[in-house]
């Protein structure tokens, strides 16, 4: 019988316009899909004009520009729309979903379509909820006490799986694909026998294990900076439902 991360896969990732989830946008996405290791993979792309000023920095990490997107990308409340009935797709299929860093981009998502279509995520999934793979809490879980940082180019980099191109989204996501692969091979005693389903369920356990020590971290250092311990996508906050992130 083969374990999860030798069967189908699915990957997405969004490139945008900040890393606040209520106020910042989507400029690009991309959702990549492969049957097997070492199969050619689907990859599907999306441009997106978000109708606000992208800031320099984010444009220094990913390269678009608003003239750019102005001239190429689509509006975003369609684009958003086919985001949700692209993973609501592969969702049905039960192909597992690979998100770095989910509650972000997940998040990120549900806030678009929402702000353009007044629906969440879940609205498209047909209670046939997502199944995601995260490897940004996995690494975590499973090599707790390694030093250093945990990007994607950094966990590509200790697991030995190549990113061509980071910060573009189909590049990012082909990435963290692989690296999900890699890590279910280095952990196969431990993850292997687990369904996608019930690692999914451990995962939300795991991440918020996470938050609440980075949490006591940041206390401990004077720090006020709060960890959400929602996985994969955080609910709405007051800040958001006040209308600030409209």
């Amino acid at each position: 019988m083969l374990s999860w991360f030798e069967g189908p896969l699915a990957s997405f990732d969004t490139e945008t316009t900040g890393v606040d989830v209520e106020r910042d946008r989507i400029v690009s996405a991309a959702l990549v899909v492969q049957e097997a290791p070492g199969v050619d993979a689907r990859t599907t792309r999306w441009l997106v004009d978000p109708g606000v000023a992208v800031p320099e920095a984010a444009t220094a990490i990913h390269g678009l520009t608003d003239a750019f997107l102005i001239e190429y990308g689509r509006q975003p409340g369609p684009v958003a729309e086919e985001l949700a009935l692209a993973l609501a797709e592969q969702a049905a299929d039960g192909v597992p979903l690979v998100v770095m860093n989910a509650p972000f981009d997940l998040t990120l998502l549900d806030r678009e379509l929402r702000r353009h279509l007044g629906r969440e995520l879940s609205g498209f999934l047909d209670h046939r909820p997502l199944t995601v793979l995260d490897p940004r809490v996995l690494d975590k879980h499973l090599d707790r006490y390694r030093r250093g940082r945990r990007t994607l180019t950094d966990l590509c980099l200790h697991y030995g799986v190549t990113i061509t191109d980071a910060h573009d989204a189909a590049a990012d996501a082909a990435a963290s694909l692989e690296l999900v692969r890699a890590i279910g091979r280095g952990y196969a005693a431990r993850i292997g026998r687990l369904s996608p389903a019930q690692l999914h369920a451990r995962q939300a356990m795991w991440h918020a294990a996470q938050a609440r020590g980075l949490q006591e971290w940041f206390a401990r250092n004077g720090s006020l900076e709060r960890c959400d311990p929602a996985w994969p996508v955080r609910p709405r906050t007051a800040r958001a439902d006040s209308g600030e992130a409209a």
